[in-house]
């Protein structure tokens, strides 16, 4: 004997807001307070001598916020994504195919087109202008280094036909051309690896090849300009949509106004940190305040409009599903590109410092990286 049943779907188009304005109002504050505080933080940290802040505090925000990063691309955007376009509440072309993993993919391909184009035509003009960064975490993994790596000379990762020394203290950079044109050799004291490897660990031409030092690399520059204003772009649009559907939340309102006030506070810390460290003109160093505060703002606007057209506003409509898709798609794409690339990659295998670093540091990074993505992962049961 079959059993059977029936799996009745609710395609109500409607919103499910019910009343309580002001505690709605409020989460317009309280989010947007959290929102600042955690873009904004990390930011004068950084750039203002007023707040001295311990290098190991921002250690520990700058890979935790990068674990939250990469944690909100998965859990808080591509799941989503994949529901509201896989929803049986949809009808035509869009249910033929996973849209959502699809859109995803290729704005990966698109984001590192952007990328690489940025870095070959020099958009961001990077020779017109003295950069600026302040890390403070650097000089952590600096004071972090073991016995035998320090008093290693701040340049061993170029290669440089002249032999350095060190009156003595910590290693020598020895170069050696035969009659054949065989490549230099370099002492332990720089960076593992060998010279001319293309793969990892690369050698000390860098990785991709490239005869330069990760932190005054002109292309760097370029690239990292352009993944910061991805990544802005990315948790831009995600916080608007978290906005619109706070406002209109029926009796689930309560769980996700908390819920949402640590989740926008915690991407802010991931934004924040990157923002602070990034390489900035000095004639534009008002660019990490404004794109902080552009996130902070994001969602308290979107929160406010989403009560203004509370009567009409319809998150459940066909319409509204496809675009939150769309985006948030998107949006995961931009996060996996920057979380991967950017924020693992790049820190933790590109990084001299990283990599010059103690092995207990590297371990410390990756475990704050990796408590921000089960935090941030933990919030996904939720919103």
């Amino acid at each position: 004997m079959t059993s059977s049943y029936t799996i009745e779907v609710d395609c109500d188009s409607g919103n499910d807001y019910d009343g309580r304005l002001g505690l709605r109002i409020s989460s317009i504050f309280v989010i947007g307070f959290g929102s600042m505080l955690g873009a904004l933080l990390p930011i004068a940290a950084a750039r203002t001598r007023r707040m001295r802040v311990p290098p190991l505090a921002f250690f520990i925000t700058k890979y935790f916020g990068s674990g939250v990063i990469i944690a909100t691309a998965f859990i808080h955007l591509l799941s989503p994504a994949n529901q509201a376009l896989n929803s049986p509440c949809l009808s035509g072309a869009i249910t033929d195919y996973d849209y959502a993993q699809g859109i995803a993919l290729m704005t990966i391909f698109v984001m590192f087109f952007i990328e690489l184009m940025a870095a070959r035509f020099d958009i961001f003009g990077h020779k017109a202008h003295d950069l600026e960064a302040s890390d403070p975490s650097k000089e952590l993994m600096k004071d972090g280094k073991s016995s035998s790596e320090k008093g290693v000379p701040p340049h061993t990762g170029h290669l440089h036909a002249h032999k350095e020394a060190s009156d003595g203290e910590g290693d020598e950079i020895t170069t050696t051309k035969s009659n054949n044109g065989a490549r230099p050799s370099k002492s332990r004291g720089s960076i593992p690896g060998r010279e001319g490897d293309f793969t990892y660990p690369p050698g000390g031409e860098d990785h991709l090849g490239h005869q330069r030092d990760h932190n005054d690399d002109d292309d760097h520059f370029a690239a990292q300009m352009t993944a910061i204003f991805i990544l802005e772009f990315g948790v831009v649009f995600h916080s608007i949509f978290i906005g619109l559907t706070l406002a209109v939340t029926g009796s689930d309102f309560i769980v996700l106004y908390i819920v949402l006030a640590f989740h926008q506070t915690f991407e802010g810390l991931g934004l924040g940190s990157r923002l602070a460290t990034a390489e900035w003109p000095k004639k534009k160093g008002w660019m990490p305040w404004a794109l902080g505060t552009l996130y902070g703002l994001t969602t308290p606007i979107a929160i406010a409009i989403g009560l203004g057209v509370r009567a009409t506003f319809t998150p459940g409509s066909q319409t509204t599903r496809i675009v939150n898709g769309v985006f948030d798609s998107i949006s995961a794409g931009i996060l996996i590109y920057t979380g991967l690339v950017e924020l693992m990659a790049h820190e933790f295998m590109f990084n001299p410092e990283m990599r010059k670093s103690s092995i207990k540091m590297m371990l410390f990074a990756f475990l704050c990286m990796c408590v921000g993505a089960g935090l941030m992962a933990l919030l996904g049961k939720w919103a």
